[in-house]
């Protein structure tokens, strides 16, 4: 699963740390959820989207033009 998460915690200035902290999951996890590794439940993924001051489209859905 292709996301911007880590693109986005970075711009913000936020550690792995710091936004594991926020949604409630460890820095291994959203280590793994940035390399796509993980696959998130919806209530994380709204709980990140939140932090960083995005949409889940802007975050985790695939953009058209790349999947054709």
């Amino acid at each position: 699963m292709d996301n911007r998460v880590r693109e986005l915690r970075v711009t913000r200035g936020l550690t792995q740390k710091e936004l594991a902290e926020a949604v409630g999951i460890t820095r291994q996890t959203l280590s793994l959820i940035e390399k796509g590794a993980y696959n998130p439940s919806l209530r994380l993924c709204i709980g990140i989207c939140r932090q960083l001051g995005q949409t889940l489209d802007g975050v985790f859905w695939e953009d058209k033009d790349e999947t054709d």
